[in-house]
């Protein structure tokens, strides 16, 4: 089975290019991505215009640019493209950090994500700067090395890793730190402006976030100059509260 590499940053990305080349070197590899950038679209799908897919040159790695989001491309690819479901999906690299809460707004994560919905087991990607000269090589070389244990090990249905790699020199990389999701606050900041019609416009400030640096947290491991893996499952139910929900008297008969 093959490989099936998205992203959020778009088909023609630094990242996604060394990836899938990187990926390469275990199984065969399909690339279907989105034709621009689409950072943060969360795990948006699209529904109410049509999608288009064109091939894309990368070398002699099948590759198609799609019209959509992350979630859309391996939508696209498991139910339109391939003959046969992927072994695995691989979302990235991602130029910047994908931390605690960012997942629920990452579209990197969202790929993976969408995966691991269909039954593939998923793995995203990510460093932790959207700077230059970015160490792709190694944080596919890891990317690779992570794919092999996940193809050779598997892990439960609907289950994905979020992995993120610290933009600091190789040598300087600690390990690799199997953690939870830890906690990013974004401190709120909208700047209200007037375009030239007189209209009122808001923009959302893109604030430098603050993390609480649990231990065990994956926020705290890049703090600490380590690889971080975040196991996530789609099961978002707090099950704890489940019980004390019952004990709330919501019957019909109450209202």
């Amino acid at each position: 089975m093959s490989i099936l590499v998205t992203n959020d940053d778009g088909i023609q990305a630094e990242g996604i290019q060394v990836l899938a080349r990187a990926l390469a070197s275990l199984d065969d590899v399909v690339v279907v991505a989105p034709d621009r950038p689409r950072s943060a679209c969360g795990h948006a799908i699209t529904l109410h215009k049509p999608l288009r897919l064109a091939r894309y040159r990368m070398g002699d790695i099948p590759a198609y640019a799609a019209s959509g989001t992350p979630a859309d491309c391996v939508i696209l690819a498991v139910r339109a493209l391939l003959k046969e479901k992927p072994g695995l999906v691989v979302s990235g690299i991602n130029a910047g950090s994908n931390l605690g809460t960012d997942v629920t707004y990452s579209g990197t994560v969202s790929g993976a994500m969408e995966g691991a919905i269909l039954g593939v087991p998923a793995v995203a990607v990510s460093i932790t700067s959207g700077g230059d000269n970015l160490a792709y090589p190694f944080a596919a070389r890891f990317a690779a090395h992570l794919a092999r244990a996940v193809l050779e090990r598997g892990f439960p249905p609907h289950s994905l890793l979020n992995v993120n790699i610290p933009h600091r020199p190789q040598e300087t990389i600690r390990g690799v730190a199997v953690t939870r999701l830890g906690e990013r606050r974004y401190p709120s900041e909208i700047s209200i402006r007037e375009d030239p019609n007189g209209r009122t416009y808001y923009w959302l400030g893109g604030n430098v976030p603050e993390d609480v640096l649990d231990e065990g947290t994956d926020v705290k491991a890049i703090q600490d100059g380590l690889i971080s893996v975040t196991p996530l499952k789609m099961d978002l139910t707090e099950y704890p509260l489940l019980s004390r929900l019952e004990g709330w008297n919501l019957s019909l008969d109450s209202l």
